[in-house]
């Protein structure tokens, strides 16, 4: 059976026009939270895409989502229990950073930033936006398809002075395999790694895929934080994604003091689709984030280490 986001997505291929009042909205939690969430607990894989009017999408992009406002995101850390939140510039404003400072302003000193940059952004821009509350930056390897280990060691080492006259982290959404390619670079690096969703593993690859040693290297030596965030990009067996437990669980094992949790809302599908135009907007995975997040007991079952991933670690991360 067709659900709501295929017949969408059939639409746009078919070169139906949709109208705003078709188009899905970002998901809201249908399942309470079933846990003590910590104060000052934080989300820390959000993203904002404001009025395309007002915040237009980059020429270049791969992809077109659907807005999704500072008001939808409170609502969603509302009913999560989560008051602080990081907001992630996503690939498709390229290096304008304007929607995430938006949503950033909305939550005030409870909200920190990770900006896409190049090297036309200048040491002026990069103190502005620390001001502002950034911390770090972010190379989009995946959704931009990079899978060459010499670009993504250019990419990597390229801004990594830069990071470290601020005290800023480097945050990569990469593969496995990538991240094998580049540890020795992190290992070296005088700046703090960052890596997304379970940096890119495939739960039905299992723990022995290549390049997942190396993450868990990397987190129990302290170089690097992973989120473990997104778990349906990891599995396609929703709602519970439990085949992805082994893979929280070895990485927690490995360092608690390097392991932040985030959301990915509002759940942009980035993927490919060679059906689709670049300008066809795409509608959000429906993602039930309440009971994605009563995962994480399942995941780390000490209330304590549940403390370390949801407030600790973001504060000394982000700087909170």
């Amino acid at each position: 059976m067709l659900n709501r986001r295929s017949l969408l997505l059939a639409s746009l291929a078919a070169g139906v026009t949709m109208t705003t009042t078709a188009r899905a909205k970002p998901s809201q939690p249908a399942t309470p939270v079933d846990f003590d969430v910590p104060a000052d607990a934080c989300d820390c894989h959000t993203h904002i895409h404001g009025d395309p009017e007002k915040f237009p999408f980059a020429a270049n992009r791969v992809y077109t989502p659907e807005p999704a406002s500072p008001e939808e995101m409170a609502a969603l850390h509302k009913a999560l229990h989560i008051r602080r939140v990081v907001i992630v510039t996503p690939s498709v404003y390229g290096t304008d950073n304007s929607a995430t400072l938006y949503g950033m302003k909305a939550r005030g000193n409870d909200a920190r930033g990770v900006a896409v940059i190049d090297d036309k952004t200048t040491e002026a821009q990069l103190e502005t936006m620390n001001a502002d509350g950034f911390r770090g930056i972010r190379l989009n390897l995946a959704t931009g398809g990079i899978n060459d280990p010499n670009v993504g060691r250019a990419r990597f080492q390229a801004p990594v002075e830069r990071m470290k006259a601020r005290g800023w982290h480097v945050q990569l959404y990469t593969t496995p395999t990538m991240i094998a390619a580049i540890k020795d670079l992190v290992m070296q690096s005088p700046v703090t790694a960052v890596f997304d969703h379970f940096g890119g593993a495939q739960a039905e690859l299992g723990l022995e895929q290549p390049g997942f040693s190396d993450l868990v290297e990397l987190v129990r030596s302290g170089k690097a934080y992973v989120k473990i965030s997104g778990a349906y990009r990891a599995s396609t067996r929703g709602p519970d994604y439990t085949d992805v437990i082994p893979f929280a669980k070895a990485l927690i094992a490995a360092n608690p003091d390097r392991i932040v949790w985030g959301t990915d809302w509002p759940h942009p599908d980035s993927s490919p689709h060679p059906e689709l135009k670049v300008t066809d907007v795409r509608p959000f995975y429906a993602i039930d984030d309440g009971r994605l997040m009563n995962q994480l007991p399942v995941w780390a079952p000490d209330a304590a280490i549940r403390k370390k991933i949801l407030v600790d670690n973001p504060a000394r991360l982000y700087g909170f």
